[in-house]
């Protein structure tokens, strides 16, 4: 059997797998079968190799086909975009499965590679799959450890080890690096940063519970002083982490929470060592928060310049299987797990009581919110909830009977939606039909659940041509979009060309037809191994889309509007006679398309037939000028290239039926070399919308907390239950303040997830450092104990660099001690002024 993909769906392949490879509609008539036989379960310990997502993709597309000659083969198997470069072939980082890359089980990978081959030098990435605690996983990136001794600190060698793997693997492998005796006494210590070394006492441990991260160092000695930092005195609280791996989302939510004054003081003066609840089913045993307490302590003694949070990383590993390992997450998610495990952990109620929610069927609102904060306190009673909990109202109405239902819920931190805006901003690249024009690089404000069409209309308020859309990839057209698509599919890293085209080739029934045209270069040797005596070829250069009249396809027709197209590329050589390239070309050439030429286009079947010829064949036109010679043969001029039906991919003969037609023209090496100018193809020009910066929005934190309190109807996917209809409605809810915390946690909810878009929004929101009030959107105004928490002062900002898929996180934070602003940078802390806080990148 082959486990199949990263979710392993099971497909038997027998001793006929070369009639599959050759039919792949075999292997899509089976799909039926071992669907009904899926299994998802973990991939059984062993190995597992990385595939480029967009070449399997185009595998998927092509086995679903059921054609040979289907026009996405995939090619020889590709993973370049998986690599920063390719002399080192070192991985990107952050690489994302599903998105970037999928992973298939090792014999699915050798029949592919048996099928398809890979392009040379290119090494296979083989992933180990490995046990962790409570999950399997594939190990995308090993842990890369710097290795040396501390007798000689500049000889440092690397090697990669898995987190499977147990300490004492790496100080075996350390003893056999650097020839240590097996009687000589070692210690091994990790050197995370210039002035942070940890003993690594329990050599039993994995790596993955040691938190050992590449680029740390391992050094092994007969005794080395470990008391580097303790003459060093710094103001407490003013302490950075260390980054153990993609860790700096933690680090900015544990500097954030450290520069809390109720909470870390709770911590420093011991009073979480009486409420540690080690019974709670909910809780985490405590552990939780003694690993916090620990660290707190630690970098509130002012002796340390940074401290390394690898016990707390290995517990929240623990007690939350989404934060294992090494991925970056975001610092949101993990505050609000660390919250409620210091709660729960924290929770002076030892035994829950069941209580019985009542509706408030018409009482006030001060009598319910009342009832419902006791309610919550009787089963949650915490140093989180006396410090971050506060209350909402939510009104609920029926658009059906207008059912109104009140009720009073708690929250320990507000979610704020950032006002969206209905645009989008890209840029294109604009290719004229001029051959003389160079591509223009446009920057366009297009509606952001608009079509490909919208495009076109922004588009054409500066060309007002006809166009064509399409996305381009590794030298040949990844897709080539219809009007109607939806701009959603288009990524803002996607680099997308917009072609101009004759009216006659975008009317119904016009006399133009479209080409899309590839450059390849071919090699100087044959295919090793072919059946034949083609040469292989390479893409290269931006592919075209060229209108040609329908009456106008003959071979040598063609080769002069390609001729032309490509004339601003051209090298502007001559012979050693004086004649030009072009000249010489037509004088020379022979008729490709003779009086008897069908019109159609060339495969490469037919170059084959005119090798073997072995380049002896006279043009008519020097027939005529020299008929003496006219059985002599002579030696053929060959053209600047040659041209060849393709398939999509750029490979093998077209197949019939297909929409779009596709030509590659042929270089060879030499004549490419001293004829086409690859760097003058490449050049493009900006248009002035280029140059003028993109503004970024600004916002008010109350428009956000406007927007969070206004009416909104629910989505399909959750509905109400009203009580009177007795069925799911889409009810309007509104959610106001109605007490807050003595902290109060705003989350800015920078990313968005809608059906048309995934998108961090880069919107600037405006902040008062100190006096933020909220006393409008309080609907609670007085109680018996005075007035609530209305004004607040700003004491700690998360940020977050980049976008989606990647970033880095830091911190702004006041101490409590000294009133200075500091900025945290995973170890880094340097002083910060309260006029660079308010910035487009706090969370």
């Amino acid at each position: 059997y082959v486990f199949w993909a990263s979710h392993c769906v099971v497909l038997e392949l027998n001793e006929r797998s070369e009639d599959l490879k050759k039919s792949p509609a075999k292997i899509r008539s089976l799909e039926e079968p071992w669907r009904k036989q899926v299994q998802y379960e973990e991939s059984p310990l062993g190995w597992e190799y990385m595939l480029e997502r967009r070449w399997y993709d185009q595998w998927k597309e092509y086995v679903e086909t059921g054609d040979q000659n289907s026009s996405s083969f995939p090619g020889q198997i590709d993973n370049t975009e998986l690599f920063e470069d390719l002399e080192s072939y070192h991985l990107k980082d952050r690489l994302v499965e599903n998105e970037d890359f999928v992973l298939i089980p090792a014999e699915a990978w050798h029949k592919l590679l048996a099928w398809y081959d890979m392009l040379p030098d290119q090494p296979p990435l083989e992933r180990k799959v490995v046990d962790l605690p409570s999950t399997v996983k594939v190990e995308v990136y090993p842990v890369e450890i710097f290795l040396c001794l501390h007798s000689d600190m500049e000889n440092i060698l690397t090697e990669q080890f898995s987190r499977a793997d147990a300490i004492h693997t790496i100080q075996k492998t350390m003893r056999k690096l650097f020839e240590v005796p097996e009687s000589a006494e070692t210690r091994l210590w990790m050197k995370s940063s210039d002035t942070s070394c940890e003993r690594l006492r329990n050599i039993h441990m994995t790596v993955l519970d040691s938190c050992l991260s590449s680029g740390m160092v391992s050094l092994t000695a007969s005794a080395l002083n470990m008391n580097v930092q303790d003459s060093y005195r710094g103001q407490p609280g003013v302490c950075g982490l260390t980054n153990l791996g993609n860790t700096c989302f933690m680090n900015s939510a544990l500097q954030c929470l450290s520069n809390t004054p109720p909470l870390t003081e709770y911590f420093l003066r011991n009073a979480y060592l009486e409420e540690l609840n080690f019974t709670n089913p909910l809780g985490m045993r405590g552990e939780i928060a003694e690993a916090y307490a620990d660290v707190i302590k630690q970098m509130w003694s002012g002796r340390h310049y940074s401290v390394v949070p690898r016990i707390f990383k290995t517990k929240v590993g623990h007690f939350a299987s989404q934060f294992l390992g090494y991925q970056q997450h975001d610092s949101q998610e993990l505050l609000s797990f660390l919250l409620d495990g210091l709660h729960e952990d924290l929770n002076r109620v030892k035994n829950k009581e069941y209580i019985e929610l009542r509706d408030a069927d018409g009482r006030p609102d001060q009598e319910v919110a009342e009832e419902a904060w006791r309610n919550h306190r009787r089963r949650n009673d915490s140093v989180i909830v006396d410090t971050f909990h506060g209350l909402f109202k939510s009104t609920l109405v029926c658009p059906e009977c207008s059912k109104v239902s009140v009720t009073f819920d708690p929250f320990c931190y507000l979610s704020v939606p950032l006002p969206v805006s209905k645009e989008r901003v890209m840029e294109v690249f604009f290719v004229s039909v001029d051959p003389a024009a160079k591509p223009v690089q446009h920057r366009l404000i297009v509606p952001k659940a608009g079509k490909v069409s919208d495009m076109c209309t922004a588009l054409s308020q500066v060309t007002n041509v006809p166009m064509v859309v399409a996305d381009v990839f590794n030298h040949r057209f990844y897709k080539i979009y219809q009007a109607d698509e939806s701009l959603s599919c288009i990524l803002d890293r996607d680099d997308i060309f917009v072609y101009e085209l004759s009216r006659g080739a975008v009317e119904e029934d016009g006399d133009e037809l479209v080409l899309a045209l590839y450059l390849r270069e071919r090699s100087h040797y044959r295919e090793y191994g072919s059946s034949n005596s083609n040469y292989g070829t390479s893409l290269f250069g931006h592919p075209l889309l060229v209108s040609v009249p329908r009456s106008q396809c003959s071979h040598e027709a063609l080769y002069q509007v390609f001729l032309q197209r490509l004339s601003s590329s051209t090298k502007d050589c001559r012979n050693e006679d004086g004649t030009s390239v072009e000249s010489a070309v037509e004088d020379e050439a022979p008729d490709i398309s003779g009086s008897q030429q069908t019109r159609r286009m060339p495969s490469e079947d037919d170059e084959e037939e005119e090798e073997e010829e072995e380049g002896t064949r006279l043009s008519p036109q020097s027939s005529e000028r020299h008929p003496k010679r006219k059985c002599c043969p002579a030696k053929r001029s060959k053209l600047l290239f040659s041209i060849q039906a393709v398939n999509s991919n750029g490979t093998t003969e077209r197949s019939i039926g297909d929409a779009q037609p596709y030509v590659a023209i042929d270089w060879d090496p030499d004549m490419k070399k001293k004829y086409y100018n690859e760097n003058e193809a490449e050049k493009y020009v900006k248009h002035p919308s280029m140059e003028i910066p993109h503004q970024q929005t600004r916002v008010d934190l109350q428009q956000c907390i406007e927007l969070f309190t206004t009416v909104e109807t629910l989505e399909e996917e959750n509905p109400w239950y009203c009580p009177n209809c007795k069925k799911h409605q889409l009810a309007t809810k509104k959610l106001d303040l109605w007490s807050l915390p003595e902290v109060l946690i705003i989350h800015l909810k920078r990313f968005s997830y809608t059906k048309y878009s995934r998108e961090k929004l880069d919107t600037i929101v405006d902040f008062p450092i100190r006096n933020l009030d909220f006393s409008g959107f309080l609907l609670r105004k007085t109680s018996s104990s005075g007035e609530p928490p209305s004004r607040y002062d700003l004491i700690a900002v998360s940020n977050h660099y980049g976008g989606l898929r990647d970033g880095h996180y830091t911190s702004y934070a006041r101490n409590k001690d000294n009133g200075q602003w500091y900025y945290f940078d995973d170890s880094k802390v340097t002083y910060a002024r309260e006029e660079h806080i308010v910035v487009s990148l706090a969370v």
